[in-house]
């Protein structure tokens, strides 16, 4: 099988690179890559940031309330946690079949996510840029590499 990608977030604070697993979160890491590849995420927005917790984007209202025209299901491993500070995954509703474009980064260990939302990258270059996103902060560009 082939490496797993990188994806490249260029926000208006700095450069995020996380490595996306693929192998073990093929349907999430499809989704956020076709979506990456069609430009859905360029010039989203950060809604939501909860310090010590996570930071969030993905929603194109802007407000956590809106997605993609697609859901995935809940892909969970137990190879990947929410262990530090720079795992990448999925947002949801209460249903754990409603993951569409949401996604979060961790700024601190969440275990407690563990097993209840996908993860499907972490944090490899900027968790300092990651630190310093604030609410309406804008994803100029993500790239898949």
């Amino acid at each position: 099988m082939a490496a797993n990608r990188t994806a490249v977030i260029e926000t208006n604070k700095g450069t995020i690179k996380f490595q996306l697993n693929e192998d073990l979160a093929p349907i999430t890491t499809a989704n956020f890559i076709g979506l990456a590849e069609s430009n859905f995420y360029d010039g989203l927005t950060f809604h939501r940031v909860e310090p010590g917790f996570v930071i969030q984007g993905g929603c194109p209202r802007g407000n956590g309330t809106g997605g993609s025209d697609k859901k995935i299901p809940l892909e969970v491993s137990p190879n990947l946690k929410h262990g530090e500070a720079g795992a990448v995954a999925m947002a949801r509703s209460s249903d754990p079949n409603s993951a569409s474009s949401q996604f979060y980064i961790t700024l601190a260990p969440t275990p407690f996510l563990d097993m209840n939302y996908a993860v499907f990258g972490r944090v490899t270059e900027g968790l300092d840029v990651v630190k310093q996103i604030r609410v309406g902060d804008t994803m100029t560009s993500v790239q898949i590499v």
